[in-house]
């Protein structure tokens, strides 16, 4: 019989032989045997039942989980000439009452059907009245519980299997299953364990990366300008990021399609086509577009936000490469995504068991995003398959930083936390590491612990990562549940033990172009005086590297300082013209220091230039035309810059010892209100505070009070 397996294959699909794990299959399923199949996407599963379904008499019954897929795959069958048919809810009554009278006339070889559909006593009394000798359950990790799609209709096909007459040869078939999920398949489906066939994981095409601490968009555009031709995903994890994205990339020139949940059938229908064809070589979707997409010549994968397991991750990204051909997937990690995932868990899951297990699965992908050693390998492990060999592709084989020892920095983390009692999450002990005056800190009575502030050099930030890095080792173990506790796993006991050595890449260090400049601390006092008026830490509005960038780069005009690291279309709308005005008043203040440093690429700071002797300090100038006796406004207007720059200057020169006499722009009223709502809520950001006073009273009138209330505090 498998002789005609071989015909099969070569009359209806083309090929001579059959590739790795397939030629078993087909011959454990033509005997007769129930047999589960993992194998990675790309890697033929679909001909692993579509070739018995030509050799065996009768219809062969396919459980595939998306209506797309079901099309996809009957319009490729009927291409090929094999007869194929759905029964789904996009057909009406009539054509589902004819599609089912052609299967009992014998009309169809192959039927695809939702696991939904078989809930129903008429669809089971169909399938009695037609010869069902094979089924075949794609996508088949849903079954499981474990499984990261799981479905309660894939949980009831054991059951429903059963209840059909004259039982059926049964084969699951699924490209992501770790060791508990494999298990589970073949136990709900009556699948003897050792007919599992199994080929690996690895796609050794593919070449993974996790990319840190990069603006995404940024990334994303400049990765997408060198692959023009090339066909690609990008994934995101909500609605609101496909549809932010997509209309960001389709007013930058990119033809984008895009599928989410939120739009249409019909809508998804016709972008998903579009991109199919060709037509748009890039599709911006949530996790609910792919599976099972036939596409074969998608060149790369990337994740805009952190995956929420490693199921699901490998599932989407092996949506790369199918037909091949070398192809990347890229994940574009931020730390901030791990709260947005825990968040979605929370909101979606309300069964404890599990929201545990989710949230299991959740750190299992942090790990993989902090892992130093080989990405692939890291994969393999989590799916049970058992390898030393490094992949050679992935951004951490490719990294070419040396490894340095951080024993003595991990056994300070790791006596923290057994000092803390083993009772805190991340955060709690960053902060104790690093001597926060957090109020938490002082009421657990944490600074009080010998390990308090040890390792004050480093930002909570920077140590936050490195207890990332030493849970992804194995060196901290993470309890489950919303709020993680760290607990030392026994290989850190070995550590502590000073019976182990701890190993990490070097970091890397972000080139520095110019050494900080007078440039740069006019541009954060600009950021300063924004981020006040929006009452938001300065950091949002702009990053020290963004504006190190715009230091060093002197851009002219929008368009160029769009190009910018850190500035959005957003952000350039908003922002842009304060950036370019600051440059510019800058510029012509200091026209020899302008020209020189745009020379400067390196840190050498020989190459920099002497500062020079100024004659006018822009500030001091400010002042002197106010003493003058001229207002903000006409300052503004004599010096063409905005009232907000003069405002900062005047405030500078506060700061710097200059004799300032307040009164003229904030009354002894005006003054008592302000400091009547900071005594109240004690609060330093301005927004807060303007909410809560008369709309007349300025944000300058607030900066002013704010320094005025600070003065007397000291007294």
């Amino acid at each position: 019989m498998f002789e005609k397996a071989l015909s099969v294959l070569k009359e209806y699909f083309g090929y001579d032989t059959f590739r790795l794990g397939q030629e078993e299959m087909i011959r454990q399923i033509l005997q007769g045997d129930n047999v589960a199949c993992i194998m990675p996407t790309g890697g033929g599963k679909s001909i692993c039942y579509q070739v018995p379904a030509m050799i065996f008499p009768g219809v062969t019954l396919v459980v595939s989980p998306l209506i797309s897929l079901m099309k996809d795959q009957v319009d490729s069958l009927t291409e090929a000439g094999i007869p194929a048919t759905f029964l789904n809810s996009t057909l009406d009554s009539y054509e589902s009452s004819q599609r089912m009278g052609d299967l009992k006339r014998g009309k169809y070889k192959i039927l695809y059907v939702a696991p939904e559909r078989l809930d129903g006593e008429f669809f089971i009394d169909l399938l009695n009245d037609l010869e069902i000798q094979f089924i075949a359950i794609d996508e088949a990790h849903c079954i499981s519980q474990w499984g990261h799609d799981f479905r309660p209709s894939y949980s009831r096909l054991g059951q429903l299997i059963r209840r059909l007459e004259k039982r059926p040869i049964v084969a699951a078939l699924t490209a992501t299953a770790t060791p508990v999920v494999k298990e589970d398949i073949c136990a709900q489906l009556e699948i003897p364990v050792e007919n599992t066939v199994i080929t690996g994981f690895e796609r050794d095409n593919l070449s993974f990366s996790v990319v840190k601490g990069e603006d995404r968009h940024r990334y994303i555009e400049g990765f997408l300008k060198n692959n023009k031709e090339e066909s690609g995903i990008i994934y995101a994890a909500t609605r609101q990021d496909v549809e932010r994205l997509y209309d960001r990339l389709t007013n930058k020139g990119f033809l984008v399609a895009k599928y989410h949940g939120g739009m249409s059938d019909k809508a998804r229908e016709e972008q998903q086509q579009k991109f199919i064809n060709d037509d748009y070589q890039l599709m911006i979707a949530t996790t609910a577009f792919g599976m099972g997409i036939d596409k074969s010549n998608i060149r790369f994968v990337i994740h805009y936000q952190l995956p929420k397991n490693m199921e699901g991750y490998y599932q989407e990204a092996g949506r790369a490469g199918r037909d091949g051909l070398p192809s990347e997937c890229i994940l574009l990690y931020s730390a901030q995504d791990i709260r947005i995932q825990r968040f979605l868990i929370d909101q979606t899951t309300h069964d404890f068991a599990k929201q545990e297990q989710d949230l299991a699965k959740l750190q299992a992908m942090i790990n993989f995003c902090h892992t130093e050693d080989c990405l692939q390998k890291y994969i393999l492990h989590y799916f049970g398959e058992q390898t030393e060999q490094k992949c050679g592709r992935c951004s951490n084989c490719k990294d070419e930083r040396h490894v340095v020892d951080v024993t003595v920095d991990a056994q300070k983390v790791l006596s923290c936390m057994m000092r803390m009692g083993e009772r805190f999450g991340k955060t709690m002990v960053a902060q104790v590491l690093t001597g926060s005056k957090n109020k938490k800190i002082i009421d657990f009575s944490l600074d009080k612990v010998k390990t308090y502030g040890i390792m004050k050099e480093q930002s909570a930030k920077d140590v936050s990562d490195f207890i990332e890095f030493l849970i992804s080792e194995n060196y901290i173990a993470v309890s489950s549940g919303s709020m993680p506790i760290l607990k030392v796993a026994p290989t850190g006991k070995e550590v502590l033990l000073q019976r182990k050595q701890v190993l990490r890449k070097e970091q890397a260090i972000a080139k520095v172009i110019v050494e900080d400049n007078d440039l740069f601390q006019r541009l954060r006092m600009m950021r300063k005086s924004l981020a006040d008026s929006e009452g938001v830490p300065p950091f949002v509005i702009f990053s020290d590297q963004t504006l190190k960038l715009i230091s060093s780069q002197k851009p002219g005009n929008e368009e160029e300082l769009s190009n910018i690291k850190g500035i959005g279309d957003n952000k350039l709308q908003k922002y842009g013209g304060i950036i370019l005005e600051t440059l510019q008043s800058y510029k012509q203040e200091n026209p020899e220091d302008w020209e020189n440093k745009q020379e400067v690429t390196s840190t050498d700071t020989s190459m920099l230039p002497k500062k020079k002797q100024k004659t006018e300090n822009s500030h001091l100038v400010s002042l002197e035309l106010l003493q003058a006796g001229l207002d903000i406004k006409e300052i503004a207007e004599k010096r063409a810059m905005t009232p907000i720059t003069i405002e900062n200057h005047l405030l500078r020169c506060d700061e710097e010892g200059e004799v300032m006499d307040w009164s003229q722009f904030l009354s002894v009223d005006e003054q008592q209100q302000i400091e009547e709502v900071l005594e109240q809520g004690g609060t330093d950001k301005l927004k807060p505070i303007k909410e809560q006073l008369p709309a007349h009273i300025s944000y300058f009138q607030i900066k002013i009070a704010l320094v005025l209330f600070a003065r007397k505090q000291k007294i």
